[in-house]
Formats: structure tokens, C-alpha cells, sequence
């Protein structure tokens, strides 16, 4: 019997157990995790011998511990603007304080000496203004994919002698055997049945499965009657171009939440995950290959490259209310036509023809991942694929060089996001010591939040220990 079970290792349930443990060092604390420990996540594309995605049944680069933000370029943008909407559930202030003490938390396990970028007085938004774009504010944080393993590594050190962690051990069902759900009492008791047929129990259950958890956590909440709502579904592609370019922008503000409103649909399209002097990389969710950024923090790994992704947000009314659904079968029709991701120049796609190998070798940029040349008005629905294009034309404004020919445009990077978990002012179901947290309650969407959630949670269980 464990005091608190913790489904997910990814940042909410680390900062809710290093939150849990801090507080009360006699709780008896299990983090279940699908994914390998830290030091045996390995992506096996080495670009030499496998040079694409050949689908592991369990991705190193989206589980285990540290969760999708593992082997992320570690941004911890600090702000409500975007991220995330636990502001709403425990209040703009607190979600703010919640990130910044995240923050000292980074900075005392290895990610001191690391650069807090901030939109406050840019010049730029000025700039972005005049051009029809809105810069968004926030406060960054990079660590950079080497340094945000530094923290983890430290992080786990700390943990793993005052914490049972079941790594490779999947979580296929949970039961309330409690008395009476509205009440928290000696009788509130959660069973966990794992991959390998063991049971475990706890009184208070934590369940932080982020994004690649999605389809489980829906099938969790039927199971438990708890209600949901729709959420969206962002589409786009991972742009690459010479760092040079956005140099101006990523020097001052490393990264820049950039939004504009297409004149044709009027659809916002964003910029997303800016990774300076980065390299694009493949994501395997749930079977479907996608495509992400990475970047570093150490000189010696970075590129002449920067890459960033520009999304489109989708939502959808009655009668369809799977979001996620309608974004992975655009990611399947793109993995059945490229066997993985698609790699375009942009004055291909402008043209109206697929990219060639010999056309993107003779380019200006050098490709990052290995992709298969094609044409992603092939994928992409028309409307969406038009607001990307606006888009590039857009930013060109602010950065000259955006809508070179030569600019490579991979296809199809997907954010999935949880259906929305009904949940109270705890971040609590309607079951008593209930608690759904991170990227997989559908409330947050990055490390910054998620994290933050872990702590607020572990408060509150605290509080009632």
C-alpha cells in the first residue's frame, strides 16, 4: 500500500514526487512509467546505419522518464499567455509562481548559467505589429537538450532512493475502491493493474501521462465515468532555414511566440518551438511518425540551422469531437505516402511540384533529418496549408530570407492534445485523491505547466496528509 501512486515520469510526475518527498519525506511514493529509464533512452537513428524512424514499440524520444520534454531543447517559458490554461483552475498569479519556482529548481540540479530570455521591451513586437503579427510575452528559460538532461539526471539521482520507480512497466487499468467517492477517507483506495499483470495500490492516485497518453487516458475516463471535452488539434510543418536569418530574433529573444491572422480564413498560425542553430528530428506517437526540434546548449553541438514549427489550431464542433483522431490520420496519409516524415522546398510547394533529392541538394540549406523529398499539398488540407504559406510570407517581412526558395518545410508535425479532463480547483476529479495532471489532463501543453501542476498537486495532497 503506497501513499501516493504516480502514473507518468514525465514533468508533472517528477515535480509532484520531488514536491511530495520535500514535504514529507515518510510518504511512500511509486512513479509507474511505460518508458526506459534516462540513461537507456536511446533513439537508434544515428543517420548512418538507420537513418529514419523504424517505430520502437516504446519511442525513446517521447517515453520514460522525463517524459516527450526529455530529449526536448528544455524551454520553460514562463508565462499564461500560452502553455497552457492552469491559470484558469488555480489563478493567473499563482500559475506564474508555480513556473519560477520550477525555475529554481532547474537552476539548483545543473541548469544554473543558463541564459532567462525575455519579450519585455523588445523592439520587436513594435516591428511584428507593423507587419500584422502579434508577439507574444513570456519569460524563457532555455536549458538546451544537453543541460535539461543534466537536471533530469540530477533530478532522478535525488528521487530514485526515496521513490519506488517501475520503469517498462505499463499501467493498463485503474480502480476506485473506495466507499464513497466525494470523501477522502482511511477507506479511499486506488488499484493499478500494470503490463505485467502485478496490482498495486495506493490512497491517493496522481496520473501524469502527458500527450503520447492520450488514447489511454480517454479509455481511463470512460472506465470511471469522469466527463471530457473535445480539445484541439494544431497542424503544420517544421520549418529549416540558415540561422542567420532569424539570428536578430533568436539572439535577443532565443525564442519568439509569433501569431498571425490569415487574411484569406482568417485562421491564427503560430510559431512554435524555435530551436537556433537546432536539427529537426522524428516523433513516433502512438505508431504515426511526426516531426519535432531539438536544439543545444553546448556550442560545440549546434548547427547552421534553425527550425521552428508553424502550427494552425483546429477545433471542432458537434458531431465529431476527436481531434486527435482527424490530426493522425493527416500524420498517416503523410507516413503512407513518405514512409515517415516529408521533406519540401518552399519555392517547390509555391510552384505546384514535389521536391527532389537533386533539388534540395543543390539548395542553400542542408537537411538536418533524413526525409523523403515530396509534395505536402499532398497532406495537408488546402486551407491549412494556405495559412502556413501567408504565414512564411509574413514573417519574411521581419525576417528577410523566410520565403527563400531554398527554405525546407517537413511534414507533418502534429500536437495532440488530451481531451479535457473534468477537474476542480485541485486539479481533482469527482474521486476523492484523484488527481489528473501535465500535458494529459488536456489543461497544459508545455514543460513550464505541467511541471507547475505537479507541485500545485503535491501541495494539495500534502495539505490533506
Amino acid at each position: 500500500m503506497y501513499d501516493v501512486i504516480i502514473v507518468g515520469a514525465g514533468p508533472g510526475g517528477i515535480y509532484s514526487a520531488y514536491e511530495l518527498i520535500k514535504l514529507d519525506s515518510s510518504l511512500k511514493i511509486a512513479v509507474f512509467e511505460a518508458g526506459h529509464p534516462l540513461e537507456k533512452r536511446r533513439c537508434p537513428i544515428d543517420g548512418d546505419k538507420v537513418k529514419s524512424c523504424i517505430k520502437c514499440k516504446s519511442c525513446a524520444i517521447m517515453s520514460g522518464f522525463g517524459g516527450a520534454g526529455a530529449f526536448s531543447d528544455g524551454k520553460y517559458n514562463i508565462t499564461n499567455d500560452f502553455g497552457g490554461t492552469l491559470y484558469e483552475h488555480i489563478g493567473n498569479k499563482q500559475a506564474v509562481d508555480l513556473m519560477k519556482y520550477v525555475d529554481d529548481i532547474n537552476m539548483a540540479y545543473g541548469g544554473e548559467g543558463t541564459k532567462m530570455y525575455s519579450t519585455a521591451g523588445s523592439s520587436f513586437k513594435t516591428l511584428c505589429m507593423i507587419n500584422k503579427l502579434k508577439l507574444l510575452d513570456a519569460q524563457v528559460r532555455h536549458l538546451g537538450t544537453d543541460i535539461n538532461y543534466v537536471v533530469l539526471t540530477n533530478l532522478y539521482n535525488d528521487l530514485k532512493d526515496k521513490v519506488d520507480f517501475f520503469f517498462d512497466t505499463r499501467v493498463d487499468n485503474i480502480e476506485y475502491l473506495g466507499n464513497d467517492k466525494d470523501v477522502l477517507d482511511d477507506s479511499t483506495v486506488y488499484k493499478i493493474t500494470t503490463s505485467d499483470g502485478n496490482t498495486y495500490e495506493g490512497r491517493q492516485c496522481v496520473i501524469s501521462v502527458g500527450r503520447s497518453g492520450s488514447k489511454w487516458m480517454e479509455t481511463v475516463c470512460k472506465d470511471l465515468d469522469i466527463s471530457t471535452k473535445s480539445n484541439r488539434v494544431d497542424l503544420g510543418v517544421r520549418v529549416e532555414l540558415p540561422a542567420c536569418i532569424f539570428e536578430h530574433l533568436t539572439k535577443e529573444l532565443y525564442e519568439s511566440k509569433i501569431v498571425y491572422r490569415t487574411e484569406k480564413f482568417e485562421d491564427n498560425v503560430r510559431t512554435f518551438c524555435m530551436n537556433p542553430h537546432g536539427v529537426v528530428v522524428n516523433e513516433n506517437t502512438n505508431g504515426i511518425v511526426t516531426v519535432n526540434g531539438h536544439s543545444y546548449e553546448d556550442p560545440a553541438k549546434h548547427t547552421d540551422n534553425t527550425n521552428f514549427a508553424l502550427l494552425v489550431a483546429k477545433h471542432f464542433s458537434e458531431p465529431f469531437k476527436n481531434s486527435n483522431e482527424y490530426g493522425e490520420s493527416i500524420a498517416r496519409l503523410s507516413n503512407m505516402l513518405g514512409g515517415g516524415v516529408i521533406v519540401q522546398r518552399f519555392g517547390d510547394l509555391v510552384r505546384g511540384r514535389r521536391s527532389n533529392a537533386k533539388r534540395i541538394a543543390e539548395g542553400l540549406v542542408v537537411p538536418t533529418l533524413a526525409a523523403t523529398p515530396g509534395d505536402l499539398s499532398l497532406v495537408l488540407p488546402k486551407r491549412i496549408l494556405d495559412g502556413i504559406m501567408e504565414m512564411i510570407y509574413a514573417l519574411d517581412k521581419i525576417a528577410p530570407g523566410t520565403a527563400n526558395d531554398d527554405t525546407l518545410l517537413y511534414g507533418v508535425e502534429v500536437k495532440f492534445y488530451n481531451m479535457e479532463v473534468d477537474i476542480d480547483e485541485n486539479l481533482e476529479t469527482k474521486y476523492k485523491g484523484l488527481f489528473i495532471i501535465g500535458d494529459g489532463s488536456g489543461v497544459t501543453h508545455s514543460l513550464s505547466h505541467a511541471s507547475a501542476s505537479g507541485v500545485y498537486v503535491a501541495r494539495r495532497i500534502a495539505d490533506k496528509e
